[in-house]
């Protein structure tokens, strides 16, 4: 039987960087495919070595989704490859050492191929699309040694049948471990643009540490299920043995309903199970190939003569190791954080998806843009989002609307009756934050020039909505410049509800952050004409914005947490009315009782805007509060990633509105970018960007002391922390050789010193390379 589970001995996949390969090789499909939701296929070729050579490399890809073997060993440990692009765009190809899998004589290779997303269904019931970028699964493949071709993907391979019976992103997979492949049809060669094929952009799919099960449980039926404690995108992976055609069925979910009731409704039409038929030779090993889940608990059914030996769960991503970390005094902080980083993980599976589980999996650009920053904190993003941002202009439209996902779907398969799936502010707005934040984080300058082009065509979108600075964005979902505002924003008690953002003053606000981002950007690059006309198209915006939506009392038009945070932190409230504004906010706030008003968009600038304004305590209570909707809620109902929505279980552990609900969405996790820059105090600058320079201002809240925090930079590990007593803050900052922080006296932080010498209000040092004590009262 063919091994299918990791063969980590195998060499890891290289190749991320550099000039494509010329591939002499041609893409082949197998003749037996059947098409989309039908028995697994794959390629084959025997071929003779008389010696193995001192290095062979193997470069693959395809149209789906592969796994390639020589000689019945695995070739290398990546998952789910070649990846997920726009594969109009671009397909990745890998690059592997491929000797130690060789023999002197006679060799084999197999491609296996899924249907992946290439051509399994993408988006949900009520509008699946099938086939998105093509019928045909294929594979090219090209073995070298000293540069000249060993062998390559032609016309005189064989195919045939796997033991994999079907398969889909959503579907799951069913395995007949019976079959046995056998070479017994031959392929098609295909028309194909070998100009697509680009080198992997990004580190490909990883296996983490395998998870065993913390506990278990029989149902009445008999029917067993298995807890992983931990809400994760991964695989199962079985030890199993028993008669020939006995049957493991395993199904998933995220949570249990009351009386640990079995619950995933909430993954509506993806099946997402998986079904292995034994083989009945001794012990047998199995963990899917071509697909993934999201879940925390596994309910398995035995039919026939079947004993489960073991059961894991194999946790997978693209972005495995952690750059970054953040512990405080308060231990449900800390889990909120660690939720994080798992939620970081479950979605950064090729492309930033806005969930692991249900029938959607996309990669929703509102959600990766929030998250951003995020992001870059908590593990090195910046090739992973690059390759995203690729796809981002690939599936941007000729008005310059960019998609609300992407890899879209729906550009080449529009949903009828739904309008365009692209153009909604704050979602477009991804193509020009994300890349600032990657130049932030990483100080590179070419993410900014390689998307210059395309912030300019959204901008114009933006502006063309309503013929000028105001957006004014139609109600009708698809209508051209319809908005999400702020997405699943809470209203409280539905008798008297809480006001929210209207979607013009939301369109109008992300309308001038991504103008005056953009202008900056302009300078950035050197393109100083272009710079002028945003400058003053943003304060074209600024004064239409002051003129719509400011009384002459100084209050905001709807008077929300969601419009005074974004209209502080992005200096749109005018001069004259900051200190009404701020009682403003400050009242709106605090009539919640310390619960949070605001969804996807606002959140993110909630906690920084009361930082900046100096409410420490408005930002401590609303962020410690352990009430719906709060982020801690969660966390003390046992969350253990994070939710899409506030409210997604109830006190009694009831799912809310299991047709649209997920238990494992990064946004609201946007908040450990404020942990990190605020609390912490370490905020990356853009006159010096990528931790060149950075400033140590850390703010002080009381009831999270200590608090440190660390994360790895191009130059090495920053460290920071501190603590409170009494009146007395001592911080610690550690700082790696090549950077330098920036510390400035305020005159809130009395005695302030660093290393022993008195800084004074109004003066600025800077600290280098080593260990630092600051110390200040409060």
């Amino acid at each position: 039987m063919m091994e299918v589970v990791l063969d980590h001995g195998a060499a890891a996949a290289s190749g991320l960087a550099g000039s494509a390969f010329q591939f002499s090789a041609s893409m082949v499909a197998p003749s037996c495919d059947g098409g989309q939701a039908t028995a697994g296929t794959f390629i084959s070729r025997e071929f003779w070595l008389g010696e193995v050579p001192a290095e062979a490399i193997l470069r693959i890809s395809a149209l789906g989704l592969y796994r390639a073997f020589i000689n019945g060993r695995g070739v290398g440990d990546d998952l789910l490859t070649p990846g997920w692009t726009c594969y109009d765009d671009r397909i990745a190809y890998q690059t592997y050492d491929a000797t130690d899998l060789l023999r002197s004589g006679d060799n084999r290779i197999e491609i296996w191929l899924g249907d992946g997303w290439y051509r399994s269904q993408l988006m949900w019931a009520s509008n699946p699309i099938i086939n998105c970028w093509g019928e045909q699964t294929a594979a090219i493949a090209e073995l070298s040694a000293g540069g000249a071709p060993l062998l390559k993907t032609d016309g005189t391979w064989k195919s045939g049948y796997t033991p994999v019976t079907r398969n889909g992103i959503y579907f799951g997979e069913d395995y007949d471990a019976r079959i046995e492949p056998k070479d017994t049809h031959g392929v098609e060669v295909l028309t194909f643009d070998k100009g697509l094929l680009v080198p992997h952009e990004t580190t490909a799919v990883k296996a983490l540490d395998g998870r065993s099960p913390i506990t278990s449980w029989a149902e009445a039926d008999g029917r067993k299920v298995y807890d992983f404690g931990q809400n994760a995108g991964a695989c199962i992976c079985i030890r199993v043995k028993g008669e020939a055609g006995a049957q493991v069925r395993i199904e998933h979910s995220e949570v249990l309903g009351p009386d640990r009731f079995f619950d995933n409704r909430n993954y509506r039409s993806a099946r997402a199970e998986l079904v292995y038929t034994l083989s009945g030779e001794g012990e047998e090993v199995y963990m899917p190939l071509f697909t993934f889940m999201g879940f925390r608990y596994a309910r398995v059914t035995l039919t026939g003569q079947a004993e489960l030996v073991a059961i894991t769960m194999v946790p997978i991503s693209s972005v495995p190791v952690s750059a970054g970390g953040f512990n405080c005094g308060v231990a449900a902080v800390n889990k909120l954080v660690e939720n994080t980083i798992w939620s970081q993980r479950s979605n950064f599976i090729e492309v930033p998806t806005d969930c692991p589980q249900r029938d959607e999996r996309l990669g929703w650009t509102g959600d990766a843009q929030v998250f951003a920053g995020t992001a870059c904190w908590l593990a090195n993003s910046e090739t992973f989002l690059r390759k995203y941002l690729r796809d981002v202009i690939r599936d941007q439209r000729a008005d310059g609307a960019v998609s609300h996902f992407s890899p879209d779907p729906t550009r080449l398969h529009p949903i009828n009756g739904r309008g365009d799936w692209a153009g909604s502010t704050g979602w477009g707005d991804a193509i020009v934050i994300i890349p600032w934040q990657l130049y932030l984080h990483y100080g590179d300058a070419s993410v900014l020039n390689e998307c210059f082009p395309a912030m300019l065509g959204w901008l114009d979108y933006l502006w063309g909505i309503s013929d000028g600075p105001l957006i004014r964005p139609p109600a009708v979902w698809g209508d051209r410049g319809f908005t999400f505002g702020d997405w699943l924003q809470p209203v409280g008690d539905n008798r008297k509800p809480r006001p929210t953002v209207a979607d013009d003053c939301a369109a109008t606000l992300y309308h001038f952050i991504s103008t005056q981002l953009a202008a900056k950007i302009a300078r950035i690059l050197g393109k100083g004409a272009e710079a002028t006309r945003l400058d003053a198209r943003a304060e074209e915006i600024r004064a239409a914005f002051k003129h719509e939506f400011f009384a002459p009392s100084g209050r905001i038009a709807h008077n929300d947490q969601t419009s005074w945070a974004l209209a502080f932190l992005y200096g749109l409230v005018p001069p004259e009315y900051e200190t009404a504004g701020r009682d403003y906010f400050r009242r709106v706030s605090e009539e919640t009782d310390g619960v949070i008003g605001t969804g996807f968009i606002g959140t993110p600038a909630l906690l920084p805007a009361f930082t900046r304004l100096g409410m420490l305590d408005l930002a401590e209570k609303m962020f410690l509060n352990r009430k719906v909707p709060g982020w801690l809620y969660q966390v003390e109902h046992g969350a253990t990633s994070i939710w899409e929505r506030w409210d997604a279980l109830s006190e009694d552990g009831t799912i809310y509105d299991p047709d649209m609900n997920s238990y494992n969405h990064y946004a609201y996790g946007a908040v450990c970018q404020w942990l990190f820059e605020d609390v912490a105090g370490i905020k990356p600058l853009e006159d010096k960007p990528g931790f060149e320079e950075v400033a140590f201002d850390p703010a002080i809240l009381p009831a999270l002391s200590p608090v440190s925090a660390w994360h790895d930079t191009r130059f090495g590990r920053i460290e920071a922390g501190w603590s409170l007593d009494a009146q007395t803050v001592t911080c610690r900052l550690s700082l790696p050789q090549g950077v330098t922080a920036r510390l400035k006296g305020t005159e809130d932080r009395k005695s302030l010193t660093a290393d022993g010498a008195l800084v004074a209000p109004g003066q600025e040092v800077r600290l280098g390379k080593g260990e630092h004590t600051i110390t200040f009262s409060i």
